[in-house]
């Protein structure tokens, strides 16, 4: 767990830096109109932080280091089989932990069980920097399951994984954010990251959008996959998952509670409408 005081001292002030910019450059420049005002969400998903925190900081980084750390021990998995040299193993390394994380994004909205605690993140009424760490601490937890599973088979070291851990939260924080970039910027930047626009389509009450736009760092994942969704302008966007559409429904204690509970179908209003709508123009090209 050596590696945990400076994973402190240099990523907790990054990812607060990125949280503070983030904060601030969607206040400036926001993308969508809220549903609701960030004083009236702010408390909820700060709670939801917090509780995911102490099982993140307590439980998932330090299990996943010291098996990162046994792996490394023990020269376990397909990296270190290629046998190359060290900053490209670490270049690979890095894609293909990526890789496995859009795996387990894409399995968290297509297991059911899993669903119901992924559910909670996409329940937010609004997509801002905040909803980036609104996260069920059950969701977090059974993330170790397959956290171990990719450390094991990719062979992933304690540095790389931690390092990899800030580069994602990072990430997260950039691209929940409700932050208007110019359309000359975020285009050409999407073909390499995931961006603003890109991820709030997959927080759409239409399903078929919201099941689209899986990546999490890196985009190309979506367009090797085909299930990039670019195409929607986010004045046409409703953002939340269709059957949770009462702000009463979305306090902490029922967001903790949601995933064991007994549920209708998900992606039907309360009135039991199906909300959709056509793809239109091409799916690759960001639309504004």
């Amino acid at each position: 767990m050596a590696l945990l005081p400076p994973l402190d001292l240099v990523g907790s002030p990054i990812l607060l830096g990125v949280l503070v910019v983030c904060l601030a450059a969607e206040a400036a420049r926001p993308l969508r109109a809220r549903v609701q005002t960030r004083g009236e969400r702010l408390p909820t998903n700060v709670a939801m932080m917090a509780i995911a925190s102490v099982m993140v900081r307590g439980f998932v980084i330090p299990v996943s280091v010291l098996l990162a750390t046994m792996v490394t021990t023990r020269s376990w998995g397909l990296v270190p089989l290629l046998d190359l040299p060290a900053p490209a193993a670490a270049g690979i390394a890095f894609i293909a932990a990526d890789y496995a994380t859009w795996l387990w994004h894409r399995l968290n909205h297509q297991i059911p069980f899993l669903w119901r605690f992924h559910a909670v993140h996409h329940t937010d009424l609004d997509l801002d920097v905040t909803t980036a760490f609104r996260f069920h601490a059950g969701e977090l937890a059974l993330s170790l399951g397959f956290r171990a599973l990719a450390i094991v088979v990719l062979g992933l070291g304690p540095a790389l994984l931690l390092v990899y851990e800030i580069a994602m939260d990072a990430a997260t924080a950039f691209h929940h954010s409700n932050l208007r970039l110019p359309v000359a910027l975020e285009r050409p930047l999407s073909l390499l990251v995931v961006t603003p626009r890109m991820h709030a389509i997959h927080h759409s009450i239409v399903e078929r959008e919201a099941t689209a736009n899986w990546s999490v760092v890196f985009s190309w994942w979506d367009r090797l996959h085909g299930t990039l969704r670019l195409d929607v302008a986010q004045d046409a966007l409703v953002i939340g998952v269709p059957a949770y559409r009462a702000r009463e429904a979305l306090t902490l204690g029922k967001l903790l509670v949601m995933p064991f509970r007994r549920h209708g179908a998900w992606w039907r209003l309360p009135d039991g409408r199906y909300p959709d709508r056509r793809p239109r123009g091409t799916p690759t090209r960001l639309a504004v």
